[in-house]
């Protein structure tokens, strides 16, 4: 990459005390603006589900489907997987046992993006590595890659637990439960974004999709962000309550979140928190709290609102749709100046305008 071209990157990895490395913005980030536009290092299924291409991930649907994924895996790799298929039942032993059969067979063709993969956070040996390595070991047909071995098993599974992110299936509205994750990918740069219950950006994917890159990951800009500012995501769906975010981020990032949402809501009562938390947006009439709230430095919200101030992000930002919960940004800047005016569901697809917010908030087809 060039000088002048990693000038332009929007976001810059740097060291913050406490957080360790993260994506910080280069200049002023404008509203909807591409952050990040990344293909996946390595793709792994998440399921014996047979409804998508093991290739390229897009659903096969009624018609015919012409798989767009590039060069084919190779033939240990295929080999592999299929009699992982036969013979794992277990639904989350066959996904981990898939990255390791496709992040070794990566090491065999693409030494430096391997070393790439090793070089991701993630250094906690997980418990099940000893059981992986041995199932691995007994159903890859010979020969087995190079540098095979229970350490390198253990230090794989580790970045796989801290830098995967999952291909999610199709919204549907009446999916009341966590959509499930068709599959899962490694983006390198992606990685280095930090989880924030609050985020100032969030991610797209469009497996489905037209074209060669539907397994790249977009990530957009939510609101406008000062130079400087790190630039986070939310790792799961921002209108999850109290224990419920921090008990996930436990259980599967080993860190307990003290955002500033955290710190407000840590102090509700677990009984009451989804109650609070509508109490808190009720408070809130929309038009005059769209109109009369000052953003700090384009952030969630100025106004100080009792107990929940952080009502304006959700008035704002959060798909009101049934079942949905997904995070709204505006489209791309046009020719990257104008911001635009329709704000995208990065989960249900849908599109809504500034004047929908005023209005019923009813929600414009594709």
């Amino acid at each position: 990459m060039s000088g002048s071209a990693a000038a332009a990157a929007p976001v810059k990895l740097a060291e913050i005390p406490g957080r360790g490395r993260a994506l910080v913005a280069t200049h002023a980030i404008k509203p909807g603006e591409i952050l990040l536009s990344e293909s996946p290092l390595l793709l792994y299924p998440a399921s014996k589900a047979s409804n998508y291409c093991p290739l390229c991930y897009r659903s096969l649907g009624t018609g015919g489907h012409r798989c767009l994924s590039g060069a084919a895996p190779s033939s240990w790799l295929s080999e592999t997987i299929a009699r992982l298929r036969s013979h794992v039942r277990d639904p989350d032993l066959f996904s981990q046992a898939c990255f390791l059969a496709t992040a070794y067979d990566l090491a065999a063709s693409s030494p430096s993006a391997f070393s790439l993969l090793l070089s991701l956070q993630g250094s906690d040996t997980d418990p099940s590595a000893p059981i992986l390595h041995s199932l691995l070991s007994s159903l890859a047909p010979p020969p087995l890659p190079p540098g095979f071995s229970p350490d390198l098993t253990a230090a794989l599974l580790a970045k796989d637990k801290l830098n995967a992110f999952g291909l999610m299936e199709p919204f549907r509205e009446d999916d009341s439960g966590e959509r499930k994750v068709r599959a899962y990918g490694i983006y390198p740069k992606a990685s280095f974004f930090n989880h924030d219950c609050l985020p100032n950006a969030c991610r797209f994917d469009y497996v489905d999709g037209d074209g060669e890159n539907n397994t790249a990951i977009v990530v957009r800009a939510i609101h406008e962000i000062p130079e400087g500012r790190e630039v986070c995501l939310s790792y799961f769906p921002v209108n999850w309550n109290y224990k419920e975010r921090q008990e996930r981020l436990l259980q599967d990032y080993g860190f307990k979140c003290e955002c500033d949402r955290c710190q407000v809501e840590k102090n509700w009562k677990d009984d009451d928190d989804e109650e609070e938390e509508e109490e808190g947006m009720e408070c809130m009439d929309e038009e005059e709290g769209l109109e009369g709230m000052e953003e700090d430095n384009g952030g969630a919200g100025a106004e100080d609102d009792g107990d929940f101030p952080h009502a304006y992000f959700f008035i704002r930002y959060v798909c009101d749709r049934e079942n949905c919960g997904g995070t709204l940004a505006p489209l791309p800047p046009s020719l990257g100046t104008t911001t635009s005016n329709v704000m995208e569901c990065n989960v249900c697809g849908r599109f809504k305008t500034e004047d929908d917010f005023g209005g019923d908030g009813s929600m414009l087809d594709e």
